[in-house]
């Protein structure tokens, strides 16, 4: 699959294919893009974030190749980034936290209220950081 000019793909490693497509299906309701490899899942396990951008989900051992030279990944509980979703209710934040939670991530911060917006802080099944976010509207 080529990508097109102007596509923002970003990538995650992970240590089961299988395991990240169900989460990242079940917990965000990202839409997989790509026919079933014979383990069932995409090659390359990618994810439609929106127009503009794709998830893609590598795994570990294969992190290092694409990124080349000898280059490590973070180790496990190491976060380098925290990626964030806009969302445009409050009852979202809520929902997205109920579907993680039950799609085997975990809640690091529940949803709350800060000067930035409502939001809520979870980890995918790696540990990758999410932020769901709804920005506050007034001064």
């Amino acid at each position: 699959m080529t990508t097109p000019a102007g596509l923002l793909v970003l990538s995650l490693p992970i240590a089961d294919r299988m395991s990240a497509m169900v989460f990242y299906r079940d917990a965000f309701g990202f839409e997989l893009l790509g026919e079933p490899a014979e383990d069932g899942v995409p090659e390359p396990l990618q994810l439609r974030l929106n127009d503009q951008a794709l998830l893609m989900l590598v795994p570990t051992g294969g992190f290092g190749w694409v990124v080349g030279g000898d280059r490590e990944i973070a180790r496990p509980g190491t976060s380098e980034c925290l990626l964030s979703m806009a969302v445009p209710t409050e009852d979202q934040v809520a929902q997205v936290m109920d579907r993680v939670t039950r799609a085997g991530g975990e809640v690091i911060t529940p949803p709350q209220d800060h000067p930035w917006g409502h939001s809520a802080v979870c980890a995918d099944l790696d540990g990758h950081l999410w932020q769901i976010i709804v920005e506050p509207t007034g001064p």
